[in-house]
Parts: structure tokens; sequence; C-alpha cells
């Protein structure tokens, strides 16, 4: 399997797995993509993610380690903490199942946003064949109830788009654009850093959506003004916000071959190794780790 082959298996950034992004205020640092790139509304199919997002730990995902606490968990009074705080606990220790469960009965939208995350994680990693695309699409939904929930949650956007994302790999690249998910999950992205615009994970999976949707051909590229330029732009500004965040480094390896001819391996292996000698904090984080390795490996084989 060649490092490029690999893509398909990221964590959380990029279209096939994150699908995402959106039509508001992106970081300033990055160059604003013209208007008018697709319907932002999209296609409702399905979330992915990814995954990414591609957290990611996409990404998507999302790395809970890069992003901050959701919006909107808990109350001024904190009545909601300790339920949510339940469903991270289980999350952390990979009972996705269970988590998504409790996330979801506290009926905000954290914990629609966690219970999507959860589900989305348990899709893409530990679901059988069959049964993928159920927990995919049942993440979308839970995405799409964070966002109803309160407009005004950035993870709740973020987790929808990281949810889309994974349905998209899960689905096929073709596929994902026929269905719109493409527009959809960009519009998600964008909602994401109009809210919190140094979210690291969300220009982590606009880097990634950019990526792919470039590498996908010329039409691709005209329809969603996608360019490897900005990829390279949000994924910087990814790794600026967060530096030892390991599906940072990670997304960003994965594509800086494609992204760099020249020097994009050679950069690659640099964050691989850093990355995997980042310390483990969670059981996503452990398949995000595993992924770093098997992509160092791939590397190092000349893949």
């Amino acid at each position: 399997m060649t490092l490029t082959r690999f893509i398909r298996f990221a964590a959380v950034g990029g279209f096939v797995l994150l699908a995402v992004s959106l039509g508001g205020r992106a970081d300033p640092a990055v160059a604003a993509d013209p208007a008018g790139q697709a319907d932002s509304t999209g296609t409702a199919v399905a979330a992915d993610p990814a995954g990414q997002a591609d957290s990611t730990g996409t990404a998507v995902a999302a790395d809970s380690s890069v992003a901050a606490d959701p919006a909107g968990q808990a109350d001024s009074t904190g009545l909601e903490a300790q339920p949510i705080d339940e469903a991270r606990a289980a999350f952390e220790e990979g009972r996705f199942l269970e988590a998504a469960d409790l996330a979801e009965a506290l009926g905000t939208s954290g914990g629609y946003a966690l219970a999507a995350q959860s589900l989305a994680v348990y899709g893409h990693y530990v679901a059988a064949g069959d049964d993928r695309k159920r927990f995919l699409e049942r993440a979308m939904q839970l995405g799409e109830e964070a966002v109803r929930a309160d407009s005004t949650n950035y993870e709740a956007y973020y987790q929808s788009a990281h949810a889309v994302g994974r349905y998209a790999q899960n689905v096929g690249t073709l596929t994902a654009l026929r269905r719109g998910l493409a527009g959809r999950s960009r519009g998600l992205l964008e909602a994401t850093l109009a809210i919190y615009p140094d979210f690291a994970e969300a220009h982590m999976a606009f880097g990634g959506w950019h990526a792919d949707i470039a590498g996908a051909g010329r039409i691709a590229r005209f329809m969603y003004k996608a360019s490897r330029e900005n990829a390279v732009a949000y994924y910087e500004r990814a790794l600026e916000l967060a530096p030892d965040s390991k599906v940072v480094l990670l997304e960003y390896a994965l594509r800086l071959p494609e992204l760099d001819r020249e020097g994009g391996r050679k950069m690659a292996g640099a964050l691989l190794s850093k990355a995997a000698g980042l310390p483990v904090r969670d059981a996503f984080e452990e398949f995000i780790h595993q992924d770093v390795l098997e992509a160092l490996a791939e590397l190092e084989d000349g893949g």
C-alpha cells in the first residue's frame, strides 16, 4: 500500500474522510475561497468522517485534545457536567456505543455532538462492513440534531461535518460528489470557523477537503474552487494552532507527498516521526497512533 493510497484510512480531515467545510468566515490567515463554490446545504445523506473529519482526531474526528470543550454542553449551574463527563469517559475508554447513548440522552447540543462523534469513530474503526453505513447515517442525524439544538455551538457543526466526511469516505468520492456531500461538508466547516476561527481541527479538515477535491480532477476543482495551495495554507494554520496534535500531524503528513512533489515526502516523514513519539491519551488516539505507525512504515518502505 502506498502512502497515497493510505489516505483513505485517514482519521479526520479531507473530503474522502471529512468531506467537510462551509461558506462563512475562515481563518484570516487563509485566503477566502470564491463565493458560489457549492451549495452549502449540499444534499442530505449521512455524515462521513471525515472525520475526519479526519480527531481527525480527522478528519477529520475529532481529536478531543485539540478542540476546546464544545459550547453549550453545560449550563452556568453545571447541572449537566456529570452526565457529559460520564459520556466523555466512556468515549475515552473506547466504549463508543455507550458514550453515544449517554450523550444522546442528555438532549443537548453538546450531547448530540459527542454522540455523533462517538458513532462516527465507531462506524469507521470498529463496526463490521455491513453495519458501518447504519452507524454513520445515525452519526449524521445526530450531528444535525446538535446544530438544531444550538446554532452557536461550533462543535456541533464540526462533528456534523466529521460524520458527513466519514460517510463520504464509506461510499466513495464519486458517490459523495454526486450526492452533494462536498458542498454540505464545506458549509459545515465554514460555519465552524465562523464561530471559532482558531479551531485547529477545522483548519485541518478544510485542508483535507481542498487536497482531496483538488486531487479528484479538473472538473471537481473548477466546481468547488479547491486548490492544493489552499490545502497547504489550511494545514499550516492547523499545525501552527496545534503543533503537538497527533491527528493534525498525521493528516498533513498523509497528503504532503501529493501537495509538495519535491520536499513533501521528507517533511511527511518528520511529521509522522513526531506524531509517533507523542503519548496516546485515549482510545480514539490509539486508533490514530496505529495509523501513524502504518503510514510511517509505508513511507520508510518507499510507498
